[in-house]
This record gives structure tokens, sequence and C-alpha cells, in this order.
């Protein structure tokens, strides 16, 4: 039988929150960015907060916590998981040879979160470069309908698809946060 976790948050102004809107370091409050390339820059930028806040306050044993058996998903995984989608859409963006993956065959990345304080650090400044190599690209076509990489993807298309992916993946750190801890919120 499985350990239950009682389920926590420490917001007090909204229980269903991660923590009170004054404390949240999204941007949140206030008017939404203009135009339709800042609020997809905007959106991205706050799903991968949202990613590293569900990681918070963990230590290398509950990073990298199968939650949800039988699958190899942990939040340790995820970070490695999503560092490799990021190689994966610079590959998509540029036109020379494909960089190799990170991790090593389909799945490594999430079979390869241990939980060893190396492996974390490791990962997490995997995810940081990744995200700013493909950031930095894409800054070079600030118009959404540009064309980019061998197979011509239109960079609206990759910024939403990129918004998705992230997005998703919340939604698992959620789950597999609650299963660690009991700590619970959007």
């Amino acid at each position: 039988m499985s350990e239950q976790n009682e389920r926590w948050t420490r917001a007090s102004t909204h229980p269903d929150m991660w923590v009170d809107p004054d404390d949240d370091p999204r941007d949140n409050q206030g008017p939404g960015p203009e135009g339709e390339h800042a609020t997809l820059l905007g959106f991205l930028a706050d799903y991968r907060l949202t990613l590293r806040m569900k990681c918070e306050g963990l230590n290398p044993g509950q990073l990298a916590r199968r939650s949800v058996p039988p699958s190899p998903m942990s939040l340790l995984g995820l970070v490695r998981h999503l560092a490799e989608v990021e190689r994966d859409w610079r590959n998509w963006i540029t036109d020379g040879e494909p960089l190799p993956r990170l991790y090593g065959p389909k799945d490594a990345d999430f079979h390869g979160a241990v939980a060893e304080r190396t492996a974390v650090d490791t990962a997490f400044a995997d995810l940081e470069r990744e995200q700013k190599e493909v950031d930095v690209l894409l800054a070079g076509h600030p118009d959404l309908g540009d064309r980019v990489g061998r197979e011509g993807i239109a960079v609206r298309e990759l910024m939403v698809h990129r918004i998705d992916e992230y997005a998703r993946h919340c939604g698992h750190a959620d789950l597999l946060r609650e299963c660690v801890d009991g700590r619970v919120g959007q």
C-alpha cells in the first residue's frame, strides 16, 4: 500500500492556488502584453516558471521519484525531457546537421532521472541552456509568419507548439508534485 500525503498549499487567499497572488512571480497582474508575439512569449515564460515552481524545495530523491507507476515520469524526468525537446526544436530551426540527443535514445530522459545532486544540477543547466539557444534563434525571426529550418515550420506554429508542450507537462507536474509531498495548486 502506498503512502498517502496530506494535501496542502502555501496559498491562504485561494486554497486552489500554488501561492498567494502577491507572492506569485509569474506576470498575472495588470494588463496583458500587447500583440500576438508578446502574448506568446508571456505564456511560454509563465509555463516555464510554473515548471520550476513545481520543482522548488524538493531534494534529488523527491525530484527523481516516479510518482505514478508504471510510468517512468518524474519531475526531474520532465525537466530532462523538456531540455531534450528544446534541443529538438533547435534542430528544427537550423539548416545544419542536427545536434545529438542530450540523454540518449527514446525515453532516456525519463529513465536517466536519478536521485543525485549532479543529475539535478545538470538537468536544470541543460534546460536553461537549450531554452536560451532556441530563444536566441527565434529572436532573429520577429515575424511569426517566417518559415524556418529544413522543413519550413512557421515561427507561430513553433511558438504554439512550445507553449502546448510546457502546458501539458505542467499538468503532469501538478500531479507528480502532489504525489511527492501533497502540495497542490494551479
